[in-house]
């Protein structure tokens, strides 16, 4: 083994890297809460703006939706200028457009239109969080520690989504559901600032990584470059190849399963089990900190198996695992009268499906290598769309069925995208065949992101 590996196999994440991930989780926390705070404000907006749930839903979908369909060009534009620049710009406009909302008055002619193109704006800004997240993972982290980094950035969901519930509604019974807003636009205009003075797109480039740091990190082969000049994969090398396809549909899945407890968790506790606005906010939180401790306990697990028994397992298998468990803990949870086990219990189905949280990034950021940022963006477009449809359908689903059905709609999606990891073959990368790099930034600006399958 590599002398410097060697002293660095036992400390992972150690040094500035392990920095950069913890500032990446902040970033991730952050970013969560400015997306659920609408959900805790949700029925302070709607009482001010005469919204129904359906009307609500839309609302909530338009942000989904604009992050969803700019996935792949934000992941293409993180591997073209630099996830450094990339982030500190999306940060920037997720807190312009976070205020935004807080401008709008009930009396606007276009009131609907107008809350759902600024929630689609922002969604489109904040598309580019995970894409260059994932960017400076294929180019700082080994392969042997991707687990357990995109553990630590994913624990940031579910840290700032526990976080909000208690302290958005705390500023919200307070101070009123604008000031609420005006919180999350500010912390994360600050965290951006921060993250621009103390990243940079690789480690050859930054004053503070070490001789040592560096030399580990150019020992592993499955660290890549980032920046601009680099040759990428075309958009049909990525969306053809099947273990991309496996992966963005089991995706999907997730991120239909996700966004039930994003969109509507809160608004079923307060509506359907008569929990008060502060009690909701309490309960609510219990599935956020699973999430939060699901993501780094799935990295570390995955990071182990992967050493042990190889990719196949350590990825594929416990993310095919964790899946299945979170669907069969969801549909126990609907069947069970008690409020608190409930909730327990859908926590736990949660936390489970959080495990396979690292899987899919350390997969699409190994697959995608050198373009992992476009990857990665394509395979997030699938979980967001996926957010997309939960956020307008659930409703529909319980309004006609029942909330119950509306959860175990998502435990048999949730079960079928553990599935499809059975088919995914973590080492069948792409076919390297790729376009001008130059050329392809410029026609994702004047084009429409691709659709699913892809035009050929």
């Amino acid at each position: 083994m590599n002398e410097a590996r060697s002293k660095h196999v036992s400390l992972p994440l150690f040094g500035l890297r392990g920095l950069l991930v913890f500032w990446m989780f902040v970033l991730s926390a952050i970013a969560y809460v400015d997306r659920v705070n609408i959900s805790i404000a949700g029925q302070a907006i709607a009482k001010e703006f005469h919204l129904t749930n359906i009307q609500l839903g839309w609302v909530f979908s338009a942000f989904v939706l604009g992050y969803a369909l700019f996935q792949a060009p934000a992941g293409r534009l993180a591997d073209h200028i630099g996830p450094r620049l990339a982030l500190a710009f999306g940060v920037l406009w997720w807190g312009v457009f976070s205020a935004a909302v807080t401008l709008v008055s009930a009396h606007l002619a276009l009131l609907i239109p107008c809350l759902i193109a600024i929630r689609f704006l922002l969604g489109a800004g904040e598309a580019v969080v995970y894409p260059a997240t994932n960017c400076v993972v294929s180019r700082w982290i080994p392969s042997s520690e991707r687990g357990i980094a995109n553990g630590i950035i994913f624990a940031g969901v579910g840290f700032g989504a526990a976080v909000t519930p208690p302290v958005i509604t705390l500023v919200l019974l307070r101070y009123g559901w604008r000031a609420s807003f005006w919180l999350s636009a500010l912390a994360g205009i600050a965290a951006g600032l921060v993250w621009f003075l103390i990243a940079r797109d690789s480690p050859a480039e930054h004053p503070w990584a070490s001789a040592e740091e560096k030399a580990f990190i150019r020992a592993d082969p499955s660290t890549h470059e980032c920046g601009p000049g680099i040759q990428r994969l075309s958009w049909s090398n990525i969306v053809g190849n099947r273990n991309v396809q496996a992966i963005t549909l089991s995706y999907f899945t997730y991120g239909y399963v996700t966004y039930i407890f994003f969109s509507w968790f809160f608004i079923y506790l307060s509506a359907v089990r008569g929990l008060s606005l502060r009690q909701s906010s309490y309960y609510t939180s219990l599935p956020f900190l699973a999430m939060g401790i699901g993501a780094p306990l799935g990295g570390w697990m995955s990071d182990r198996l992967t050493r042990r028994f190889g990719k196949r397992v350590g990825r594929c298998g416990l993310a095919c695992v964790a899946m299945t468990l979170c669907g069969l803990f969801i549909a126990l949870g609907t069947q069970v009268t008690s409020l608190v086990l409930a909730t327990v219990v859908l926590a736990g189905g949660v936390g489970a499906l959080y495990v396979s949280q690292s899987s899919f990034w350390s997969v699409s950021a190994d697959l995608g290598k050198e373009s992992a940022g476009s990857l990665s963006g394509v395979m997030n477009m699938g979980c967001q769309l996926g957010g997309a449809i939960t956020a307008s359908l659930t409703p529909a689903i319980a309004n006609r069925f029942g909330w119950t059905t509306s959860f175990v709609v998502s435990a048999a999606l949730c079960v079928a995208g553990g599935m499809l990891w059975l088919a995914v073959d973590p080492e069948g990368a792409p076919e390297r065949t790729y376009g001008a790099a130059d050329g392809e930034i410029r026609g994702l600006m004047e084009e429409v992101p691709p659709a699913w399958p892809p035009r050929r």
